[in-house]
């Protein structure tokens, strides 16, 4: 028999991004590639690469970390691609391309995925050295080279991009600044009341923004570089480097020239199979005009073009008529999102707000007149956007203002995954519902099967949700490893900082990445608590650290309801002399504080504002007071009874040795709070026995108790040795706590830990008693070098100009108060005032 002559169909893609590489898997899914000739040709000198997660790059993510192109899935598929070779020449008539390298392709089917361009503004200057676009990582290498040595720069334009483009500037150490000619930040995807909460926390982290003006010019120096901006308000400011990201254009002039039908606006015209006005050609992605009149900037509407056109391809009827535009992003550390109707534009739409814009949050549901849940808009907190996107479109099982409002206020909503049904989009990059997802046991597995969670992975959380849980252990998606084993590798390895520990022992897809709310403070912790044995810096808040900390780390204080700060002041063993209490009376008094004493001995200052924050410190540390680290996971306070001095029960001096512990364990950094206390006699005055180190006075030294707690699950403590002199029972806790700190969970308290410690007491009681381990000099060294480099934080932080500028309202306004920080009068005190929800219309239309 004869073998056959029919040719092999010539398939030419031209452009090699996100959505050209999802065109290609879905040829090869399809099996179309073994029996299409495929060729690629690529404008840039590598294959496709991960655009959405392009900032990344600054943060340490490589050109190959951030490849969407398997290793060997050309070869393997027989897709020849021709990389640095852009088409140039369209013959429609001769069905050809030809590159900028002179080859000639023919082709059956042309399928143009060229994306989009950057738009930049016409203005006086554009082209002057200094000026960028945002786009490819030849752009990114770029910046880079040219912003060494330079202080300062801007971004034209305050969409997605734009403030990821400003981040990447402040991560290369310039002050930046955004220029929005919309009246906010993110006018396509957010509404008024959610960009003035974005606004406020952006310029929370140190950058200005003008929104409402335009650029009218960008300046020049003598040399021709870019030296400034002036603005359509008439002021100007200063600069060195200008970032245009002021939106995208179709890249469509390749079609224009082979005569194919464009849009008015530009965009290749195409019908619902992805056809341009040629059948035989083809057009996907940001280039494409869609049937409904929109040109899609996203990728999920990207991919699913890509597998229309490869069904269409293959004769299959598979139609693209339009897309959803909903998107979740961290932007700036800053989680936004919006889904369905976010602007309300709905006939007779109701909104329900949830505003708070002293934590930056804010939220907003869309529905209708019955409950119909239309849309959204989420700032600051949208944990719960994988759940009420596929909810769009029907009636929530909660009513919506529950919805919006936070844990804590208002009645709880049992709402999870688990109420979604079947047929619910969880991701909306690749189209893959609920059932498909729960099809599957692991995450890996659902991205092989589905691609669920490798686009934009604002879905990962959801899908984890609906997995079974994981039979591995370890800290979180980040690391394979136990809090405890990080701790070690920490030790042993010297290790200093998250980057590299991240990049040397996390898991392989989180290498070169930004990590998360879980390994950050707990990798942040670990390195606090061994700071002087590997040769960290001992100070929190230096250099890497301050990105690692939790919330009120950041400021040394701890953040309070209506956005204020409390300051504590140590007062070892509740002992303080008169002096020092006038101190902190006349500090309350000038600076209009709450006064409280608390259960542990001290007295807490409510209701100061950032900016105060030093200037309260100075004259506390002046008068000799320390930080009391009620903000940090570290020894909060070492309670006592006034012991024999005074009280006629008592048979050894308490008050002495609750503050030589206090002051020897003061900034110990551990996986949760720690908390003490010392009784005088056996009438325990102090509640020792109630704490996670406690100690109680016997006629033949001290007793020392150790897993105590208060609070919600109060444990008692356990005995772990009797009658100790001094000097055994500070060796005593040396050892313990070094083992608990080397040992537990993050988040765990002592008295969990020793409760779920193999073997419970009498293992802790062998370690660290006995030495059955010999790892006790080990922990006493350790300790040792705790207490020989302990500084108090606020005493560096005073002593640091650089430090300071952190504590400010408005980095824009130094000077200004927050406005929403109130306060209402109350038993000659003062206390928050708050405002949580807003209803509109309640009742009414739009």
């Amino acid at each position: 028999m004869a073998a056959s002559t029919t040719p092999t169909p010539q398939v030419v893609l031209i452009g090699h991004g996100m959505v050209g590489q999802r065109y290609l898997e879905a040829l090869a899914e399809r099996g179309a590639t073994a029996t299409h000739r495929i060729t690629v040709l690529c404008e840039e000198p590598r294959p496709a690469y991960d655009r959405v997660h392009l900032t990344s790059y600054f943060s340490g993510s490589s050109a190959e970390d951030l490849s969407l192109t398997p290793e060997g899935f050309m070869a393997s598929h027989g897709i020849e691609l021709h990389l640095d070779d852009p088409a140039e020449h369209i013959d429609r008539a001769a069905r050809t391309v030809t590159s900028r390298s002179g080859q000639v392709f023919r082709y059956d089917v042309l399928v143009l995925a060229t994306g989009s361009y950057p738009f930049v503004p016409p203005v006086p200057g554009k082209d002057a050295p200094g000026c960028f676009v945002y786009r490819t990582i030849e752009d990114l290498l770029a910046i880079e080279a040219y912003a060494k040595g330079r202080t300062s720069g801007a971004v034209i334009g305050g969409g997605l991009l734009g403030l990821e483009a400003a981040g990447a500037l402040q991560g290369l150490g310039l002050t930046t600044r955004i220029v929005e000619f919309a009246p906010r930040l993110m006018p396509a995807q957010i509404d008024d009341g959610g960009g003035a909460a974005l606004l406020r926390t952006i310029e929370s982290m140190g950058l200005t923004v003008h929104t409402g003006v335009g650029t009218q010019e960008v300046l020049t120096g003598a040399d021709g570089s870019v030296s400034g901006m002036a603005l359509s308000d008439g002021s100007s400011v200063e600069t060195e480097l200008v970032v245009f990201s002021a939106g995208v254009r179709p890249r469509d002039q390749l079609a224009r020239d082979a005569g194919l039908d464009v849009g008015e606006r530009g965009g290749i015209a195409v019908d619902a199979h992805c056809r341009t006005s040629d059948p035989h050609v083809y057009a996907i992605g940001e280039c494409a005009l869609a049937t409904d009149g929109r040109v899609y900037g996203l990728v999920a509407p990207g991919y699913e073009m890509a597998e229309t056109a490869a069904e269409d391809l293959l004769g299959r009827d598979k139609r693209f008529t339009g897309a959803d535009l909903s998107t979740k992003l961290k932007l700036l550390g800053v989680d936004v999102a919006s889904f369905g109707d976010a602007h309300g534009a709905t006939p007779d739409c109701l909104d329900v707000v949830y505003s708070d814009s002293r934590s930056g949050i804010y939220k907003k549901l869309v529905v209708s007149p019955d409950g119909v849940l239309l849309g959204g808009v989420l700032v600051g907190d949208a944990d719960s956007y994988g759940l009420l996107r596929p909810l769009t479109g029907s009636v929530p099982p909660a009513a919506p203002e529950q919805l919006v409002l936070p844990a804590g206020i208002g009645a709880a909503v049992q709402l999870g995954p688990a109420s979604l049904p079947d047929h619910a989009v969880i991701c909306s990059c690749h189209n893959v519902t609920k059932k498909a997802i729960t099809a599957c046991a692991t995450l890996p597995e659902v991205k092989k099967c589905t691609k669920a969670g490798t686009g934009c992975g604002s879905c990962v959380k959801v899908i984890g949700q609906l997995l079974p849980p994981a039979a591995e252990k370890g800290l979180c998606a980040c690391f394979p490893y136990t809090r405890a084993e990080l701790y070690e590798i920490v030790r042993t390895l010297r290790v200093t900082s998250y980057d590299s520990l991240l990049d040397s022992h996390g898991r392989e897809a989180a290498r070169g990445g930004n990590g998360c709310e879980v390994c950050k403070p707990t990798v942040g912790s670990i390195i606090a608590s061994l700071a002087p044995t590997v040769g960290a810096p001992g100070y929190v808040l230096a250099g890497e650290q301050a990105a690692l900390q939790d919330t009120n780390d950041h400021f040394l204080a701890n953040l309070q309801r209506n956005g204020s700060y409390s300051v504590v002041p140590r007062i070892p063993g509740g002992e303080v002399t008169p002096d020092k209490l006038i101190v902190i009376g006349e500090v309350a008094r000038d600076f209009g504080l709450y006064t409280k004493i608390t259960g542990g001995q001290r007295i807490d200052l409510f209701g100061a504002r950032v900016d105060q924050l030093p200037h309260i410190w100075a004259r506390l540390v002046a008068a000799g007071f320390e930080s009391g680290h009620a903000y940090g996971k570290a020894l909060r306070t070492v309670k006592s009874c006034v012991g024999q001095t005074w009280c006629r029960y008592g048979v050894q001096d308490s008050v002495r040795m609750a503050i030589d512990l206090e002051l020897r364990y003061r900034g110990l950094r551990a996986p949760h709070k720690l908390k003490s206390a010392v009784s005088g006699c056996a009438r325990e005055c102090a509640e020792a026995q109630s704490k996670d180190f406690g100690v109680i006075a016997t006629a033949s030294g001290w007793n020392l108790y150790v897993g105590g707690n208060g609070g919600a699950t109060p444990r008692h403590a356990d005995l772990l040795a009797q009658d100790l002199s001094d000097a055994e029972l500070v060796r005593l806790i040396d050892r313990f706590l070094m083992f608990y700190i080397r040992t537990a969970d993050r988040l765990e308290r002592t008295s969990a830990w020793l409760e779920r410690l193999e073997g419970g007491l009498e293992h802790l009681r062998d370690v660290v008693v006995h030495d059955s381990l010999g790892l006790c000099g080990e922990l006493e060294s350790l300790m040792a070098d705790h207490v020989a480099h302990y500084r108090d934080e606020w005493a560096e932080t005073l002593e640091d100009p650089e430090r300071l500028r952190r504590f400010v309202s408005f980095v824009n306004a130094p000077g200004a108060p927050d406005p929403t920080v109130k306060f209402v009068a109350e038993r000659d005190q003062v206390k928050p005032d708050l405002t949580f929800l807003t209803l509109e219309p309640l009742g009414g239309t739009r």
